[in-house]
């Protein structure tokens, strides 16, 4: 394998050529003519979005979209990639394991992209990636599950934007014990995201001496939930909930609807609310509740310079909807890693000298490499470490709380809260 080192000074050296970062203001100066100028070929990069556009996903999708073609909008004023233009190739997936292996037949064979790249639900993901791997075919996924670092996967597969569930839940695990309860209920979807948080958080709240009384896996496809309410045991102090799909705004009614006045402390991971907006009638039993949020769908006092030109670009509005449509709510907590995984990606590309898909390999390398990404425009949620190895990135978390009809920052976790031993060493695998 290419030296690590050499590809890390080799993408700084490329990325201060190109005024990436700090010199984009330079490159975005330019007209589009001369930004391309220099490239050796006119062919545009072209990216395959494997896109949630319809099934279960399809409100992830659809955010996770807009987050795509304003990133790329962003990429290409700054001057592309190696002095060529990033355009997106789009095939819906349904949310459905065996059509997203098919798209990614499709990339490779029809449209011949450059690098796959999109896919959030973990099921989706997991029929996807061994397609990937046997075309050698970067696949670049924005999901959440333990499937890559696990090693489950393959050396194609990586996840640089986004935590996973088992780094997230080993920093929240302690907030919940001290602040919450030590005996949870957790409610998730029966497949291998709602697993994950099944399994690691089971572990993570025993290491802070608490315990799990009672494990309820709901069918992702489920549409009324009264009937599983009444399995919470009476001992419970905390409801722990990650629900996803369409019939999330139903789980948190009927969730009201079964306590009344009084319920245990509640904390949920924003999936069961994400493209929900919190003030909908029913839903002001969550007062006071907690929520995991991978980035805040409000504007927080605090918030950074990028945070603010982040959310500008999407046409996200303070409360975390379509600008243009308040009642649109934004998938905000997940759709950052559409964002920063292309902007990796286009890191990636400059430290290999990326030109034709015979450098693939190279970019896999490249990506393996880097280490630091600092907090900025280009990564808006917070500064990240990525392991090369498991290939999966560690960032912080953001516990926020429901008050006066918002979503308020109550704590911050650092990486190193999220941070767990390695389980694979990808780069050992041939490409």
């Amino acid at each position: 394998m290419t030296d690590k080192k050499n590809f890390s000074q080799g993408r700084r050296n490329a990325l201060k050529t190109l005024g990436i970062g700090a010199g984009a203001a330079a490159a975005t100066s330019l007209p589009l003519w001369a930004r391309y100028a220099q490239a050796g070929t006119s062919e545009p990069i072209k990216v395959g979005f494997q896109m949630h556009r319809t099934g279960i996903g399809a409100a992830y999708g659809r955010w996770y979209e807009r987050t795509t073609m304003a990133a790329v909008k962003k990429i290409n004023n700054e001057g592309g990639i190696n002095g060529r233009e990033m355009v997106i190739v789009t095939e819906d997936d349904g949310t459905d394991p065996k059509r997203g292996a098919e798209v990614v037949e499709k990339f490779a064979t029809q449209h011949k992209v450059d690098v796959g790249y999109g896919t959030l639900f973990s099921h989706v993901v997991i029929g996807s990636a061994p397609r990937a791997g046997e075309l050698k075919l970067p696949y670049f996924v924005v999901s959440e599950g333990h499937h890559v670092a696990s090693g489950m996967l393959n050396r194609w597969t990586l996840q640089p934007g986004i935590t996973d569930v088992k780094s997230q839940v080993a920093a929240m695990a302690p907030f919940v014990a001290s602040n919450l309860g030590k005996k949870v209920t957790m409610i998730f979807p029966d497949f291998a995201f709602g697993h994950n948080h099944r399994d690691f958080f089971s572990e993570a709240i025993a290491a802070q001496g608490g315990e799990v009384v009672a494990k309820i896996a709901i069918p992702p496809t489920e549409t009324s939930f009264t009937k599983y309410f009444p399995k919470i045991p009476r001992n419970t102090d905390v409801i722990y909930h990650v629900m996803v799909g369409p019939s999330v705004l139903t789980f948190v009614k009927e969730m009201g609807e079964f306590f009344g006045p009084s319920r245990p402390e509640m904390f949920g991971f924003i999936d069961s609310l994400e493209a929900v907006d919190i003030n909908s009638p029913g839903l002001e039993f969550l007062e006071g509740s907690y929520f995991w949020e991978g980035m805040p769908r409000y504007t927080q006092p605090n918030d950074t310079e990028f945070s603010k030109a982040y959310r500008s670009a999407v046409g996200v509005n303070d409360s975390g909807a379509l600008a243009s449509d308040p009642k649109d709510v934004s998938t905000y907590a997940h759709m950052f890693a559409c964002w920063e995984t292309l902007h990796t990606i286009r890191d990636g590309m400059v430290a290999a000298d990326y030109k034709t898909t015979a450098d693939r390999a190279a970019l896999v390398e490249a990506v393996e490499a880097i280490t630091d990404m600092p907090e900025g425009f280009d990564h808006p949620q917070g500064a990240k470490l990525f392991n090369g190895k498991t290939h999966q990135v560690f960032g912080p978390q953001y516990i926020t709380r429901v008050q006066n009809k918002r979503l308020d920052l109550v704590h911050t976790t650092s990486i190193e809260d999220g941070l767990y031993p390695d389980e694979v060493d990808y780069t050992k695998q041939s490409l």
